[in-house]
């Protein structure tokens, strides 16, 4: 996993309209905690900061004031819900080597049984547990040949070296439902055949 170097800047001025000041300067206000320490306030330039965040768990180097380095994961991110720009992130203060709790993207491949039936992605990210430096972008699970009824657990992702499940074994990730379509074409050809009955 990559690490994304951002240049942060403290800051002091709190409050709706410091906050609406900032993101008028195409800037994002952030927070940044853990480990303990009294959080640190940080405003954050909002391109940058949009495109490390299309990676899911991504590691930020952040170099505040040109003083300090710290590394950060994002824990939370408050978007605009009209125009999705960034309203808000909170950032999570990691340490290399350290194991940290996050959810990843479950991507599937593969066809599932013929028939029409639906996939349904019980969980859309699965809870695991990392080292803070090589989180997963993302699990791929095949779903060839899954039929109706069909689910996959946790326990039977494969997860690269260095990940642990942060959730039971066997909790359900993906299920196939049976289509719903026939049970309507079943419904209506009963209706029929009573029509028929009753003339």
């Amino acid at each position: 996993m990559s690490e994304v170097k951002i240049a942060a800047e403290s800051r002091t001025e709190f409050g709706k309209g410091a906050a609406r000041r900032i993101r008028r300067e195409n800037k994002v206000p952030g927070v940044l905690y853990g480990h303990g320490s009294d959080p640190v306030h940080l405003t954050l330039p909002g391109h940058e900061l949009l495109l490390a965040l299309r990676t899911p768990n991504v590691l930020i180097s952040l170099d505040i004031d040109g003083k300090t380095n710290e590394l950060a994961i994002p824990k939370s991110v408050v978007r605009d819900p009209l125009k999705g720009f960034l309203e808000h992130v909170d950032l999570l203060l990691v340490k290399r080597g350290e194991k940290v709790n996050v959810e990843i993207p479950v991507h599937t491949e593969g066809e599932l049984a013929p028939g029409g039936n639906l996939l349904e992605h019980v969980l859309a990210a699965l809870p695991v547990e990392a080292e803070a430096t090589h989180i997963p972008e993302s699990v791929t699970v095949s779903v060839e040949g899954l039929e109706a009824g069909a689910s996959v657990h946790a326990k039977d992702i494969k997860l690269p070296s260095g990940v642990s499940l942060a959730v039971e074994e066997d909790a359900v990730v993906l299920q196939v439902l049976q289509a719903q379509a026939e049970e309507t074409e079943g419904e209506e050809a009963a209706a029929e055949g009573d029509e028929a009955a009753e003339a």
